[in-house]
């Protein structure tokens, strides 16, 4: 089965077509950063009409570079949500006109869900699993038994940590994104010279909270003289990813130890992070529990794993009709 996927949820525009016969799995994607930078992050509006401009050249490219028309793919699967509205009723709309010409089915993907199904383009998964998700929106733990079935086991109670390595990399200086610049600079930085909290860490709950974790990290840099020496900038790097990661990393264990599972898993823009994937690593081979982190690539915004969870979607034999809607928030559901 051959099925071509669109993302555009955010900021960047994505096709692929992934080949369920050979496992491969065709990806493309336009960047907005450039075009965001200035503003210091996504600007809806912006983002909408780029989407316009980009997506049927990039599906146009796709197919060619594949020596595939429409015809010869067996179906179309799109984000539905959730995320940006403009920047999602482009992709929706252009696979809808998409699956009527060529008379495709058409499968509406859960974000989040293609995010947890991309790890299956690195290896097969082994389940039932925890899946820690974790991008600049979202922070929560997913039960996860099978393909299609997901249970939200608890999230983060105000920010996400995406949102946290992002904010307080602005308070920096850093260029926009700012998680990627965090962990490079965490590695040259020295831990424990500023005692930064870890919210929640002993709380039982499968809850996040990172609000408070940026407040004592704008006290921090406060209290720094001006201008910011790179020395310090690094420095409280290292202590902030420290703090994240071990929140993390702990809340992901504690809820794997308490189902019993065989595997756990990381999805999103921040499962990209060096610092979390080799703590979830070591944590893992302790605990003797499956992990295989995702390739980055497939960590942050693309198509390929739409087009994976589209292959699941309609194998299945689950369809969305032409009148689907998309949808700005709501929660990862079960479809199986």
């Amino acid at each position: 089965m051959k099925v071509l996927g669109i993302e555009t949820s955010c900021d960047d525009t994505s096709v692929a077509v992934y080949d369920s016969a050979t496992g491969r799995a065709a990806n493309l994607i336009s960047s907005q950063v450039d075009l965001h930078d200035h503003f210091g992050g996504v600007v809806p509006e912006l983002a909408s009409r780029a989407h316009l401009v980009n997506l049927l050249p990039l599906v146009d490219v796709l197919l060619r570079r594949e020596k595939l028309a429409l015809e010869d793919l067996d179906g179309v699967a799109v984000t539905a949500g959730p995320g940006l509205i403009g920047a999602l009723l482009v992709g929706l709309s252009t696979a809808k006109a998409l699956a009527l010409a060529a008379d495709l089915p058409l499968a509406g993907i859960h974000h989040i869900e293609g995010h947890i199904l991309a790890n299956a383009l690195t290896a097969e998964m082994v389940l039932p699993a925890v899946v820690l998700v974790v991008s600049g929106g979202h922070t929560e733990l997913i039960h996860m038994p099978a393909i299609g079935r997901y249970e939200r086991l608890g999230g983060t109670l105000d920010d996400a940590a995406g949102e946290a390595f992002d904010k307080t990399a602005k308070l920096m200086g850093l260029p926009y994104p700012g998680g990627p610049h965090i962990d490079r600079l965490a590695h040259q930085g020295a831990p424990g010279r500023f005692k930064l909290p870890r919210p929640l860490l002993k709380d039982p709950r499968p809850a996040f909270s990172f609000s408070g974790l940026k407040t004592a990290v704008r006290l921090v840099i406060e209290d720094l003289p001006r201008p910011l020496a790179d020395r310090d900038i690094s420095d409280v790097c290292r202590d902030l990813q420290d703090a994240i990661v071990d929140v993390l990393a702990g809340k992901l264990f504690a809820q794997a130890e308490r189902l019993q599972v065989p595997a756990v898993y990381l999805a999103g823009g921040v499962a990209a992070n060096g610092w979390l994937r080799e703590r979830v690593q070591a944590g893992a081979v302790r605990r003797g529990l499956h992990f295989v982190p995702p390739r980055p690539l497939y960590c942050t915004d693309n198509a390929a794993m739409i087009a994976m969870a589209g292959y699941h979607h309609l194998a299945a034999g689950r369809r969305d009709s032409l009148d689907i809607d998309s949808f700005a928030r709501a929660p990862l559901a079960s479809w199986l």
